[in-house]
C-alpha cells in the first residue's frame, strides 16, 4: 500500500444483526484501515437497537439503498446462510465490495455464480473464514515452509460442541442451511486448503438429525503422501485441535484451534501424548495446560494472542485488498471457499450412517 492508502479506510455496512454481526461489530475497532459506519436489517427495531449498541450507527432502510449508497464502501453479510446468495448477488451487481459471512453459500454452484459476477463487476468478494487469517495460523505456514517437522505423514482435526437438538434452531433447520458441516466442519475443511491446497480425493459419511441435516460428520481428504482425517459434529464436545504430523515431530494448533492461539511443536511422543491429551473434559484440558506452561523436553510453545474476538484480522485483510484494488483475497480465493462445498457436498451426496 502506497501512503495515501495507509492513510484511507473502508467504511463497512453490516447487513444482519445477529450475535455474529454484533462480533464482527466488536472487533471492527481492533482492524486497520476499517470504520463501521452503518448497519442494514429486515426487522428496524433490530437495526435501531444495533445501531444504539455500536455508538449509533447510520442505519439504512433495505439492501437496494444499501447497495446503492455511495458513502459505503463494502458491505458484511451476516444474514442465516441460505440468504448469502441472494444478497450476495444483490450487492455485487451494483459494484459494492462483500465480505460474506460463513458458509460463503450452501452451494459449489452458487459459490461459482458468486465468483463469476464478482469478476464481471471487477468487485472483491471474500468469505469470512476469520481462522485463516489468525496470527497463529501464519506461523504455522512459516513452520511448514521451513520444512520444520519434515515431510507431512498425516492431518487430524477434530470440531465439536454439544447442540441439543431443537427443530426450532438454525443449527437443525434444512431450509436456514443447518447442520454441522456448515456450521463447524467449515473450519477444519478450509484450514487444510489453506494450508495444503485442494485434495486430490475425498471421501466421508455423516449421521442424519431427525430434521435431516448433519448431526456428526467425518470425512476424509486425500492429499499426495497422507491425508486428513477431519470430524465435526453437534453431538459430543471435542478435543478441537488440528494436528499435523510429520517426519521428525508434530505441529499442534491448540483448542479452540478455531481461535487459534497456541500452537505447539512436538518431538517427543510421551510430551506429545501430555500435551494433546485426547477427549474435551477437566482432566483433558488441565494436562494440556500444565504440559503448556512446564519445560519440557522435546516441546516448544508459540503463543499468539490477541485481544477481541479474532475477526479483526480478516477485516483488515479485506480493507487492504479493497483499498490496494484487489478483487479477492491471496489468504481466502473464492477457489478455496468453491473447493470447501464441493467437499461438503460430496460427503452430504452419501447416504447417512
Amino acid at each position: 500500500m502506497n501512503d495515501s492508502e495507509n492513510d484511507r479506510t473502508i467504511a463497512w455496512a453490516v447487513l444482519g444483526t445477529g450475535s455474529i454481526a454484533a462480533t464482527f461489530a466488536q472487533d471492527m475497532e481492533l482492524a486497520g484501515h476499517a470504520r463501521l459506519t452503518a448497519v442494514c436489517s429486515r426487522t428496524p427495531d433490530a437495526a435501531n437497537s444495533f445501531s444504539q449498541r455500536f455508538g449509533g450507527l447510520r442505519v439504512v432502510q433495505d439492501i437496494d439503498a444499501l447497495a446503492h449508497d455511495p458513502e459505503i464502501d463494502a458491505v458484511y453479510i451476516a444474514t442465516p446462510n441460505t440468504a448469502h446468495f441472494d444478497a450476495a448477488q444483490r450487492l455485487l451487481s451494483a459494484g459494492k465490495p462483500v465480505l460474506i459471512e460463513k458458509p460463503m453459500v450452501t452451494t459449489a454452484a452458487r459459490a461459482r455464480q458468486i465468483a463469476d459476477l464478482a469478476n464481471e463487476k471487477q468487485t472483491f468478494a471474500m468469505e469470512a473464514l476469520w481462522t485463516v487469517f489468525l496470527p497463529a495460523v501464519d506461523h504455522v505456514r512459516t513452520l511448514l515452509a521451513d520444512k520444520t517437522i519434515g515431510a507431512i505423514t498425516g492431518v487430524r482435526a477434530e470440531l465439536a460442541y454439544v447442540r441439543p437438538f431443537d427443530s426450532k434452531s438454525r443449527f437443525f433447520s434444512k431450509s436456514l442451511g443447518g447442520g454441522s458441516l456448515f456450521d463447524l466442519g467449515t473450519y477444519p475443511i478450509a484450514l487444510a486448503l489453506a494450508l495444503f491446497g485442494v485434495p486430490g480425493s475425498v471421501t466421508g459419511r455423516w449421521r442424519a438429525a431427525p430434521t435431516g441435516v448433519d448431526m456428526a460428520a467425518d470425512l476424509r481428504l486425500g492429499y499426495d503422501g497422507f491425508a486428513a482425517q477431519i470430524s465435526c459434529g453437534f453431538d459430543r464436545n471435542g478435543g478441537n485441535r488440528f494436528v499435523i504430523e510429520g517426519e521428525t515431530g508434530s505441529i499442534v494448533i491448540d483448542a479452540p484451534f478455531l481461535r487459534a492461539s497456541r500452537v505447539f511443536v512436538i518431538r517427543n511422543r510421551l510430551i506429545g501424548w501430555l500435551a494433546t491429551p485426547s477427549g474435551s473434559g477437566r482432566l483433558s484440558r488441565l494436562i494440556g495446560k500444565l504440559a503448556a506452561r512446564l519445560p519440557l523436553p522435546g516441546l516448544t510453545v508459540h503463543t499468539h494472542g490477541f485481544a477481541g474476538n479474532g475477526l479483526q484480522f480478516e477485516i483488515e485483510a479485506a480493507s487492504k485488498a479493497i483499498l490496494q484494488g484487489d478483487r479477492e483475497s491471496r489468504t481466502m480465493p473464492l477457489s478455496a471457499s468453491i473447493a470447501a462445498l464441493g467437499i461438503i457436498e460430496t460427503v452430504l451426496a452419501e447416504p447417512a450412517s
